[in-house]
């Protein structure tokens, strides 16, 4: 086993992977660069060194120095972790040739599989049921579409050395190929710097079916069990979950054996995935399934595996490193019970999953004490989500004795978590637990979409038990600043509550909801404790721990969490049954006006760089048509009329970047 290793990486799979080092007596070395000087990464390692700068490639992706500080501290191997260097055969070869263990498969084994088109034939050699498409090395765009058009559409395009959703396209018709295929190439080029793509069939209800399979370097490889990761939008997974629901036993024993063979196939060494499609019936069972792609690395879903065969996977992988043989043959493999990992991101739902950058004022993920609820964060309180990487902010895994009580457990988890300072998907994720399809099973990565209506859809009912948990605050809150240095206690002279001398009194609070108009009126009898809200009046007691409340409304009791923004005075965050809503407080000595926005000036959803602009001054285009793209985060964000109308004024220039706000185009309308 190795005394020390370098971790070539950053939040929360270097946070992982230091954990189990740091258990098996494994010193580490973090590398940060200047975004992360603060990150938790850095104070999870025993040693951490400074890289470079914010951007991947001034950082992360520089294999040659990553080698170079692994030598001078000492570090006998390296784990890339996931992404950046993870697949990078030149990198895995460089390790070797420095005397260092790349913790990873070998070199060539990344490059036959690292290749989508390369794969595909490997596996096509190995009798591995392929989905129809083409693969092959020419990529003249008519060529392209022509392979297109002979495979039937709709077809997909994707980046042959792709992963994470990048660099992915659905074509519906002919006369939209060229233009999708420009788009899949620029956003492949800037994600993995090679614009090559294949073509394949597109299947109406798919299933994304993965195996984890494991290699030694003495030539046993074993798969553990299955996922399902087809609950995904924009092609990126949301939702994982294992093992894969309404898959029959002999269709997982048929994948996993594939997979082994797929793997023994490269002479792999270490941790590997191995993707299938599936097509799925109207009741969301897996039929006949393909190869999709291998991916030489450790997953990001990877807890879910762990949490369902009780093994540590991170510590395989350093075992069989370091040249040990597998800890357990196939058929000492246990199943056992059901777990779901949650993605919790950073973006905006509502907003088409826009990514959300900014500082992480309240992260509270101080879950109650469970062994069956883990969660891998790489942030805490205080930190900042930059647009340099990906913004997940960390990912929630359950596990439960069967799929009902895993989905349960996960909903009263998702409950729990608070988070302000930026938009997240925590919210959507909860209805995505509550939503009838996949509490049935029936999944397909076309499930978001088909329920989006209420997925994606934004909770502003009012209830007069959200306004009560509001109240509760503000009394809480009063009680709170009454209490100044020379305070007579219990005197209701110096208090700031509504008591009054033989006598009852009545206090009236306003509230908003952000992006609501209207406001909410709440009265609270102070002497007989009793709230009314339209119609409605009922008797009212609470008590409060920290930012938890317990209400009682006429002996009804239930419980939120309501926490108050210190950065916007008067604002207040209600976390309540899986909502996050926005309040707030308002003051009737203050008159406030909302801004009006311009109509037909579009703006950029989020700082980014211009990367193609499909207008010029003065072109008429009709509602829908786009106008320009943005890219941030590596993908791609089209702008499209929204109107008829004419282009009045383009601002930007293709490659300027852009700041979150900025005016690209004055759009006006043909009738002005």
């Amino acid at each position: 086993m190795f005394n020390k290793i370098l971790i070539a990486n950053r939040g929360e799979i270097a946070c992982r992977i230091a954990k189990t080092c740091r258990r098996l007596g494994i010193q580490t070395v973090a590398v940060y660069s200047d975004a992360d000087a603060r990150s938790l990464h850095v104070q999870a390692c025993d040693e951490a060194i400074h890289i470079g700068g914010s951007a991947p490639k001034d950082s992360y992706l520089l294999g040659d120095k990553m080698i170079e500080l692994a030598k001078v501290y000492g570090a006998q191997a390296i784990h890339p972790g996931y992404g950046f260097l993870s697949e990078n055969a030149d990198f895995a070869e460089a390790c070797e040739k420095a005397g260092l263990v790349f913790i990873g498969p070998p070199a060539q084994a990344i490059r036959e599989m690292g290749s989508k088109s390369a794969a595909k034939s490997l596996m096509e050699g190995a009798q591995v049921p392929l989905v129809p498409g083409y693969h092959g090395d020419e990529q003249d765009p008519h060529f392209l579409r022509a392979q297109a058009d002979k495979i039937g559409y709709p077809v997909l395009l994707k980046a042959s050395a792709g992963g994470g959703g990048k660099g992915m396209r659905i074509v519906e018709d002919s006369t939209l190929f060229i233009d999708a295929l420009d788009s899949c190439k620029r956003e492949a080029q800037s994600s993995f710097g090679d614009q090559k793509v294949l073509v394949e069939k597109y299947l109406s209800r798919p299933r994304h079916i993965e195996i984890q399979v494991f290699a030694d370097k003495q030539g046993n490889c074993v798969y553990l069990f299955d996922r399902d990761c087809s609950v995904q939008r924009r092609h990126q997974k949301v939702l994982e979950e294992a093992p894969a629901p309404r898959v029959s036993t002999e269709i997982k024993r048929a994948m996993g054996e594939a997979a082994v063979n797929a793997a023994k196939a490269v002479a792999y060494e270490g941790a590997g995935t191995v993707e299938f499609i599936a097509e799925a019936d109207e009741g969301g069972n897996a039929g006949q399934f393909f190869f999709m792609e291998m991916n030489t690395r450790l997953q990001v879903e990877h807890p879910v595996t762990e949490m369902i065969s009780g093994q540590d996977l991170v510590e395989w992988q350093l075992r069989v490193a370091s040249g040990d043989r597998l800890p357990l043959l196939q058929e000492q493999i246990e199943l056992n019970g059901h777990a779901i990992e949650a993605r919790i991101y950073a973006e905006n739902p509502e907003n088409q999953f826009l990514p959300s950058t900014g500082k992480l004022l309240v992260m509270n993920m101080s879950l109650e004490q469970d062994p069956g609820v883990r969660i891998d964060a790489g942030v805490c309180t205080g930190d900042a989500i930059s647009p340099f990487y990906d913004p997940m902010i960390a990912k929630l895994i359950v596990w439960g004795k069967d799929r009902k009580t895993a989905i349960s457990k996960m909903k009263s988890a998702l409950d729990q978590v608070n988070i302000i300072g930026l938009s997240t998907n925590v919210a959507f994720l909860g209805r995505l637990m509550r939503c009838e399809p996949f509490c049935n099973a029936n999944l397909d990565t076309g499930l978001i979409a088909r329920n989006e209506q209420t997925l994606l859809h934004k909770d502003t009912v009012v209830e007069i038990q959200d306004l009560a948990f509001l109240l509760a605050e503000r009394l809480t809150n009063d009680a709170i600043n009454s209490e100044y240095p020379g305070r007579e206690l219990n005197s209701p002279w110096q208090s700031q509550d509504a008591w009054r001398l033989n006598s009852s009194s009545t206090r009236t609070f306003t509230f908003a909801l952000e992006g609501q108009s209207q406001t909410y009126t709440i009265n609270y009898g102070y002497r007989d404790q009793i709230i009314s809200y339209a119609d409605q009046m009922t008797h009212f007691s609470y008590d409060q721990d920290g930012s938890k409340i317990r209400l009682a409304l006429d002996g009804v009791k239930s419980s939120a969490c309501v926490i108050s923004n210190q950065s916007h005075l008067g604002q207040l965050h209600l976390f309540r049954n899986g909502r996050h809503q926005v309040w707030s407080c308002l003051n009737p000595l203050e008159t406030t006006h909302a801004e009006e926005v311009a109509s037909g000036k579009l703006t950029a959803p989020m700082p980014g760089r211009v990367v193609a602009i499909h207008v010029k001054l003065g072109d008429k285009v009709k509602v829908g048509d786009f106008l320009l793209v943005v890219e941030a985060m590596k993908m791609e964000h089209t702008i499209a009329a929204p109107f008829d109308g004419e282009v009045a004024e383009i601002n930007y220039a293709q490659g300027d970047q852009v700041n979150e706000g900025d005016q690209l185009i004055i759009f006006k309308s043909i009738d002005v």
